[in-house]
């Protein structure tokens, strides 16, 4: 299930599942525009006002903020970190 509410989209677009255009602001509507081939990975957040290029790619879980030229892949994950000898908490 996606989202994609106030978008320009052209022809040949993958949207992964889950896929959300981010586009009020608490104020005001934006557009979000999606150009011909591009390729939005699952799980993404676009927040509008934002242009995703003639056949760019967009990592899967990405919050993309910024135009992302055509023909290039973007993305904005955080490098994974693992906490040695975590425990969670126990109830008392």
């Amino acid at each position: 299930l996606s989202y994609v509410g106030d978008t320009t989209m052209g022809s040949d677009v993958n949207i992964g599942a889950g896929v959300i255009t981010c586009n009020y602001d608490g104020a005001n509507k934006h557009q979000t525009t999606i150009e011909d081939g591009a390729f939005v990975g699952s799980d993404t957040q676009l927040i509008a006002p934002v242009t995703i290029g003639k056949n760019a790619t967009i990592g899967a879980g990405s919050t993309i903020t910024k135009d992302v030229p055509e023909n290039q892949l973007s993305l904005s994950r955080s490098k994974q970190t693992t906490l040695k000898n975590w425990q969670r908490p126990t109830k008392k």
